[in-house]
Order: C-alpha cells, then structure tokens, then sequence
C-alpha cells in the first residue's frame, strides 16, 4: 500500500463548552463523507457509552477517518478527534490536542464564549494549533452570529471575519465546514524514511484483541508483523493488526507518517501502554522520546464500599476493569470500621466520580457506599517529615503537626450581569480571592482563586442555582498554600465513626459540625436510651445533639395500689437504662450514611 501524501492529509480535533453541538457536528460530518450509510448512523456515534448518550456529554475522546473528495478535485484523508467539553476531562482534551495539528472551535451562536470554551481553546493554542472558528445553532431564533463574533474577537482573539456558520442538527453549511478544514487547517509534518516513531495517545481493553492502542505516527510506518517497543517501560510486543477507524475498525496494510490509527500486539493490561509514551521500531530504535502528556493527578479523593461486604472482590475486578479503559481513575485498598473493607478512589474532579459510581452500579451491577469526597492535603510535621494525606481518617495527633497546605485553584465563571451580586457573595463565602472582572457586552468574567475545599462539595449546584442555571464554570490548579485547616470527627454514644470524619477550615468548622450533628439525629433510629452525637476537633466538642430515648411503661400493669410499688418499677428501669448507656451499641443503619454523605455543607 502506498503511504497517503502528507499533503492530503488533516488531523483536526473538534473542541467547544458543553452542550455547544461537538458531537452533533461530527455526526454531520461523518454523515456528508459517507462513512456511515443511512441506516447505521444514529445520533451521537462516537459516544458508544450508554452513559455518554444519556446525559448528552462527551466522556472518551474518540477517533474516526473520513474520506472526502475536495472542490479542488483531490481526495483528502480527515482524522477527526471529538474531545470532551467538561472540565473533568480536560485531560481527555490534550491527549487529543497533542495528536492533531489544527481545532475546530465550535461556538454556539445564541450563547457565545463560555468557560470552557475559554479553556479549551487556550488549550489548543498551546499545543500550537490553527484554529478555524464555527458558529453552530444559527437556525436558532435566538442566534446573534455578529453579536457572537465580535465576543470572540473580544475574549479570545481570534479573526472571525471568515468564522464557518452552521447548524450542525439540520446539516446547514457543513460543507462548508470540510472545505475550511482543507483549506485552512495545516498537514502534518513527518519522514517516511527516518526510523518509526509514534505517539501512543490512548489504550482500551477490548475481550477479543487484548489492548488496542490509538496512535498517531509521527515518522515511519507500522506495519503487521513488525517488533515494536514503548520508550518509556522498555517492553517489546510484536504488532497483529494495524488500522483505522471508519468508524469502524478497518484493518490496513500499514500505518505512514502523518496518520492516525490503531493497533493490536496481544498486550494482556493497559498497565503496560503508557499513556503519552513514544513507540519505536526495536531493531531500529529511536534515540529520543516524543514530547507526552503529563500524567493525570487526581484531585478528588473518595472512599467506595460494597453495601454488601460479600461483593468486595466482585468490586475489586470491577474497579480493575474500569481502569483498563480509563488511565486517570486511581485507587487503593482501604478499610473502616463502620463500613468494612472497600477503597480509597482517586478522580479528576466530582463529575468523573459521578460517572465511575454510575458505571460501577450500572455496568456491574453494585450497590455502593460513597464516602464524603476529599482533597488531597500536604501535611507538615514537626520533625521536618511530610506526606500527602487522602483519607481525613488518617490525620494524625495535632502535635506533631507544623502546618497543613492545602490545594487552590484558579476559576474562571462567565456570567450574564444580572446574577453577578450573589456569585460574588457566594465565592466570597468560599474564601475566595477575586483576581479579576471583565466584562464583554452583557457577560462578565469572572476569575477568582478558591481553595479546592471548598469547591468539591456542592460548589457547582450553589453556583447553578444562585445564576438559575446561566454561569458557566471551568477550573485549573494552582498550587498548594498553608491553610488553618481540622479535622472534624463525628462520635456516636462517644464512639468515633471514621467514614464520617471530613477536613475543614477553623472558621466554619462549628456550621460544619452542627449541621451533620443536626442531619445525623434525624436518621439515627432511637433506642432506649439517650444516644449523644458529637462533632469533636481532637478533644474539643464543637456541636452536640441527642436522640431522646424511647419511653417505656413499665407500670402499665399497675392498677391503683400502693404509690412505693410503681416507684421501685421506674427506680429499677432507671438503673437498667443506665446500664445499657454504659454498654448500649448503637447500630448506624447503611441508609442513615448514605443519606449523611450527601452533605449539603
């Protein structure tokens, strides 16, 4: 087979906020190419996840190959990447940036810029891309293409003069969304003769190939047959299958300079196919590596356990299955005394945690405990030590603490004006430091630095419902700061229960407890005796509250008689109820957890 000419080949990746019709538009574009007929298409093909369709959103950045015969008579080869629009996958976004030369900045044209439109684009900028702005929804009444427009040569800076209009639904212009890609987006660069490298920039496990790995040849070919090895483990696999997708998968001859595609060598786990790691030829190996991606950090940590303790190992393959497919899910054993064994999970951030617990009980079948999500602190000891601490229940004795750091990050919030006074207030509440306020026509920008504390919560619920749903919100990291920071624990009848202990700043620390202290009598059955329950910093009780006990007749059975009998009765439950207080167990029912780790705090 001969290698396709640089020249007529594009690899583009198509970026917007959420809900701005990425995937609508590479359905349109797949659609007008003719890679799928008429009765395979569907809406959304590249979302192949039940989840991804059902909620409308974009999880795994995917790939696939589009032919298409130019105005100019050539015929050129389109590698499109549909990449994620949430914040949580931002990760998912520069696998993909990295992988192509040019974007496709979809802007929805009775909305305008959001936050993350802003992020994804200065994404893409970074990695060096030509970016060919695109107005979609213009069939829309409300759409405003030079109200649009002039936004985004305002926030972004981008020329718009010649911005692609479009409405991806109805497949208006698209057209003219192919014949741009074309014309205006730059081939990729590369050298069939120099010796192969490749960038690996995905892996999945699939039950009949083993691993099948997405790559993007930068020199050289790959080829059935061939021995290849990955630079970064040093591990050597002899290729089975090479190819594209159409979308299908469709088995080739070889991959050339310039291409993107997939192939297969037997690899048993995703844990040898790093990604972000170069592959190279093993007999004829390259001597430098390709620039990767840094590796995904998780900044949410949470803690799952099995409602059903016989479902532990169930859990455990099922965790180990889903990070065959998902390289920025972490986790580790773990084990509490209220909840048994389970494990300390680590995410990109509270959406990625929503879908993993969603997965986990939709695709095996498990019922879950969730833990109060938790950021990642650095904790200073006195002795000069430090260590990072995920789990709040492993705070260790305050006097050998220094200081606590603990995570920030940078937001950006882009709003109508109207709402601006209770998102302010709300930041504020946050302890939040506002960097800066612009604004552009009607929308202000937002940027306010946050402690991650605070934000995991229910940060993006208040922030919805403060705008009635208008804000758009998109974050970074931005380092570590020292904070005056506690750990609050929870004892029932003087008895410390782990799962619920949580890190907070001093200064709201008593809200804090008080309203879990509130929340946890409401779902506590009451027994026949007092239960306390107590939010403590270290020794110190901050908010109490107590279940009164059940009260029991005992002198029902007396009728009239002398009044020292019914005394001796009520003396003598006195003396048992003190007894059981003393020894009295109190069982936590798993629905009183559930519905306690759904703070509102």
């Amino acid at each position: 087979m001969t290698d396709t000419p640089l020249a007529l080949i594009r690899n583009f990746s198509i970026i917007a906020h959420i809900d701005h019709g990425k995937s609508t538009l590479a359905d349109r574009l797949i659609q007008q190419t003719g890679a799928l007929t008429a009765r395979e298409m569907k809406e959304q093909v590249l979302d192949n996840m039940d989840i991804e369709r059902e909620r409308g959103i974009t999880i795994k950045a995917q790939t696939v190959r589009l032919t298409y015969p130019a105005k100019d008579g050539k015929t050129y080869i389109l590698n499109l990447m549909d990449t994620p629009g949430h914040v949580d996958f931002a990760y998912e976004v520069s696998r993909s940036l990295a992988a192509c030369e040019g974007s496709l900045l979809v802007v929805d044209a009775s909305q305008g810029v959001e936050a993350q439109t802003l992020a994804n684009v200065y994404q893409a900028i970074d990695a060096g891309h030509e970016i060919v702005p695109v107005l979609n929804k213009i069939d829309l009444p409300a759409a405003e293409p030079a109200r649009v427009k002039q936004q985004i040569e305002d926030v972004i800076g981008l020329d718009t003069s010649d911005a692609v209009e479009i409405s991806a639904k109805t497949g208006l212009n698209i057209e003219g969304v192919l014949e741009a890609i074309v014309t205006r987006l730059p081939p990729p660069t590369g050298d069939a003769s120099k010796t192969t490298t490749a960038l690996l920039v995905d892996s999945w496990y699939d039950a009949y190939l083993g691993v099948i790995i997405l790559v993007r040849v930068k020199d050289g070919h790959l080829k059935k047959g061939q021995r290849i090895r990955m630079m970064s483990s040093g591990s050597v696999h002899t290729i089975e299958q090479v190819g594209v997708f159409a979308p299908k998968l469709t088995p080739t001859e070889s991959l050339g300079p310039g291409e993107m595609g997939y192939l297969t060598a037997a690899i048993k786990t995703v844990a040898d196919t790093n990604v972000g790691d170069t592959i190279t030829d093993d007999r004829n190996p390259a001597t430098e590596a390709l620039p990767g991606f840094k590796p995904s950090i998780p900044v949410v940590w949470c803690g799952l356990f099995p409602v059903d303790a016989d479902d532990f190992e169930k859990l455990r393959e099922s965790l180990g299955k889903l990070r065959l497919n998902d390289a920025s899910f972490h986790f580790e054993t773990e084990s509490s005394a209220a909840l048994g064994f389970g494990f300390r999970c680590g995410f990109l951030g509270l959406l990625h945690l929503e879908i993993i617990q969603e997965r986990l009980s939709r695709e095996f079948d498990l019922d879950l405990i969730a833990t109060a999500p938790s950021v990642v602190y650095k904790i200073h000891k006195t002795n000069g030590e430090s260590f990072e601490l995920h789990n709040p229940a492993d705070f260790p004795d305050g006097s050998v603490i220094d200081h606590i750091d603990e995570p920030w990050i940078k937001a950006t919030i882009m709003l109508p004006d109207d709402y601006l006074g209770p998102v302010l207030t709300l930041c504020n509440d946050r302890r939040g430091q506002q960097v800066e306020l612009t604004y552009v026509g009607a929308r202000a920008m937002l940027v306010y630095r946050l402690p991650l504390n605070e934000v995991v919560f229910d940060f993006y619920d208040r922030l919805k419902s403060v705008s009635r749903g208008y804000a758009s919100f998109d974050y970074q990291m931005d380092g570590y700061e020292e904070g005056d920071l506690v750990r609050i624990s929870i004892l029932v009848n003087a008895e410390p229960v782990d799962a619920l202990s949580f890190m907070a700043h001093r200064a709201q620390a008593e809200r804090r407890g008080r309203q879990i202290c509130e929340k946890l009598k409401d779902l506590i059955p009451r027994q026949l005796f007092k239960i306390p329950i107590q939010a403590a910093i270290g020794g110190r009780v901050i908010a109490r509250e107590t279940i009164s006990a059940l009260s029991k007749d005992v002198t029902a059975k007396c009728y009239g008689g002398d009044i020292s009998r019914k005394r001796k009765l009520l003396e003598k439950q006195k003396e048992g109820k003190k007894r059981m207080r003393q020894f009295g167990k109190v069982e936590i029912p798993q629905s009183a957890f559930i519905a306690a780790l759904k703070m509102d705090a």
